[in-house]
């Protein structure tokens, strides 16, 4: 089936295009969502104004979100995470862990679907991505680093001693006679 965009697609195109789907994408996701009409050649004769709208609409955004996208990039997150001797993590950091941190170490609330990443696995500096708009796709630097070592780079011994938990008391099992 053919559409016609009326919004930008993420990894679909922009608004204006015309572009060749499958026809449950179309009819149950991209119309009723309103993010493309049936390429008709009614509709076809409105794309140059739905490319000026989109394109004035797309611009302003990305003027607003400029400030976020530079806060965002330039912003560094370190994880404290347990690891085995190979420097393999005993669990993974989500992107669902990485919107938490954001939030809190920059008061900027993303959704996990806009975070393109894959669960981070092993010690080390890693890379994501953030899609903010089409056009700002601000890069966050992550540290990974193993659970009681010093946390690396210049700020090490004040954001450690400040994001360290105290350990939970184990608890002990109760035994019951009967």
């Amino acid at each position: 089936m053919k559409v016609l965009l009326t919004k930008d697609v993420y990894k679909l195109g922009r608004a204006g295009d015309v572009k060749r789907v499958a026809d449950g994408y179309g009819r149950n996701f991209l119309m009723p969502q309103g993010f493309a009409v049936l390429a008709t050649p009614g509709a076809l004769k409105q794309v140059d104004k739905i490319r000026k709208q989109a394109t004035e609409k797309r611009t302003l955004l990305n003027s607003e979100m400029g400030a976020v996208a530079d806060k965002l990039a330039a912003l560094s997150i370190t994880f404290a995470a347990k690891a085995g001797e190979t420097g393999k993590l005993y669990g993974s950091i989500t992107t669902q862990d990485l919107t938490n941190a954001i939030k809190a170490k920059s008061g900027i609330e993303v959704k996990k679907q806009q975070v393109d990443m894959q669960p981070l696995r092993s010690l080390g500096e890693h890379k994501a991505h953030v899609r903010l708009t089409m056009d700002l796709i601000p890069e966050i630097k992550i540290v990974v680093y193993r659970e009681g070592e010093s946390e690396p780079g210049p700020e090490a011994d004040a954001a450690a001693s400040s994001s360290k938990a105290t350990p939970e008391p184990k608890a002990e099992k109760a035994t019951s006679e009967a």
